[in-house]
């Protein structure tokens, strides 16, 4: 779907009469991440943090192994309290297990808060570079060429929305 809308886009821009040249640039986001000493260190940092998260998980989930193999060797004869008190801790600690994967790797996790948090000024840097880029060398639209937002500067002369809006509005 985003590449028919790409092609659409490019032959818009494309299209357009030889009197009013359009000047496209791209760039190359993992190779500028990959060679950026800040990135580098944001993913270090965030890498630590992942690490402590998954040495804590396994300690929690190692627990639960060792709980479920001493219940399941002692069920026999422990009375029915006990087995439901067993019942209780392994589901528990199986539930803690469960909460901790969310609350770290979730959908809205610290994972992502702490990603987030590294990265912010990294990316903020990176994106006043392609802005600076971009107006001294003139160009109309700046794409990247390894990500999901292909389309990171757009000079505002081109910008059609209230032309549109018009339209819309029968004005």
């Amino acid at each position: 779907m985003h590449k028919k809308y790409l092609i659409l886009f490019l032959i818009l821009v494309f299209s357009v009469p030889l009197f009013s040249q359009t000047k496209v640039g791209y760039i190359d986001s993992k190779r500028i991440m990959d060679n950026l000493q800040e990135a580098k260190d944001a993913k270090q940092r965030l890498d630590l943090i992942v690490g402590e998260w998954q040495a804590q998980l396994k300690v929690l989930q190692d627990s639960l192994t060792l709980m479920k193999e001493d219940f399941e060797k002692k069920k026999l004869i422990l009375t029915e309290q006990l087995k439901q008190k067993y019942d209780k801790e392994i589901s528990d600690l199986d539930n803690s297990i469960s909460n901790f994967k969310i609350q770290k790797f979730g959908e809205n996790g610290e994972y992502t808060q702490k990603q987030t948090e590294f990265m912010k000024p990294v990316l903020d840097r990176i994106f006043k570079a392609i802005e600076t880029v971009a107006k001294e060398g003139d160009y109309d639209y700046v794409f990247d060429r390894n990500s999901d937002i292909f389309l990171l500067y757009v000079n505002e002369k081109h910008d059609l929305t209230v032309k549109v809006q018009r339209i819309l509005e029968g004005k």
